[in-house]
Formats: structure tokens, C-alpha cells, sequence
């Protein structure tokens, strides 16, 4: 079980790291707030230039891949679930099982804070139903639906 002190609204990256296996160069949030346990929270994502990715996509155009814009509405959804449900995730990961509806309208650049509004649709553990929106400076950015389940992390 979580470590976290229970009812937080807000969630730091140390605390995150609790939470969540991923690591550098894959944690892609930086911090969580305003959480509704079981309904809705909202991630954090400071973009900077120094983004693992932004050598190779692009050099002269640094845009954030759309692979990675939805990982990271994922592990705001994973962080924010395994919190606000108080789950066991020591020796678990969660596993994307779908992503439907995804749309990019903008690109997001460095310099930028997206905010990922993260909204449970669907629940019945393992299996959660998410419903995500990024933003930076409150343009909606992307747009996905996107189902996970908590799984043993054996090999």
C-alpha cells in the first residue's frame, strides 16, 4: 500500500516516484493536483529543451513526439489511480490495453506546461477506463480515451 499520507489534492514528483516504476528518462510528469479520488486529477508535464527526445524529433523543430503526449496522460492516470485507490504497486506495472479517440491539434514545444486532465470513465480493478485532455495555456492540445490494468511485473 502507499506510503502517501492519505486526502492529499496534490502530489509531488518525489512522491510520484512512490507510485510509479518509471524512471529518467521515461517519467514524464513532473507533479499532480487537484485530485477527486476516484473521479479526476490533473497532471503536470514542465516540456523542456533538454527532453531525452527532442535531438531526433525534431532537430530543427523540436516538437514533442504524440507517443509520448499520451504515455504521459497514462502515468498521470496510473500515479493519480494507485493513489486514490490506495493500490499495492510494489512489484506491479500497469499496462496499456488500449488507446482509442486520440487527437493532436497542436504540437507542444519547449517552454511549454501541459496540463493533462485526467477522468476515470470506467472502473472495475484490474482494468480502468481513463479519459484524457493536455493542455498548454488552456488550448486543448490532445485528446485520447485509453484503458490500463494493474499486472504483476514478472518476466
Amino acid at each position: 500500500m502507499s506510503t502517501i499520507e492519505p486526502g492529499k489534492t496534490e502530489l509531488s514528483a518525489k512522491e510520484i516516484l512512490k507510485l510509479l516504476p518509471h524512471r529518467y528518462p521515461m517519467l514524464l510528469i513532473d507533479r499532480i493536483v487537484d485530485i477527486v479520488p476516484g473521479e479526476s486529477a490533473v497532471a503536470i508535464k514542465n516540456v523542456t529543451m533538454n527532453e531525452p527526445f527532442f535531438p531526433g524529433h525534431f532537430p530543427d523543430y523540436p516538437v514533442m513526439p504524440g507517443v509520448m503526449i499520451i504515455e504521459a496522460m497514462a502515468q498521470g492516470a496510473a500515479a493519480f489511480t494507485a493513489y486514490g485507490e490506495n493500490l499495492d504497486t510494489e512489484g506491479k506495472v500497469v499496462l496499456f490495453m488500449g488507446i482509442e479517440k486520440a487527437k493532436f491539434r497542436r504540437p507542444i514545444l519547449p517552454g511549454d506546461q501541459v496540463r493533462i486532465s485526467i477522468r476515470v470513465a470506467h472502473r472495475r480493478p484490474p482494468v480502468w477506463r481513463f479519459e484524457g485532455e493536455a493542455h498548454v495555456d488552456g488550448k486543448l492540445v490532445t485528446s485520447a480515451t485509453y484503458s490500463a490494468m494493474l499486472a504483476n511485473a514478472t518476466i
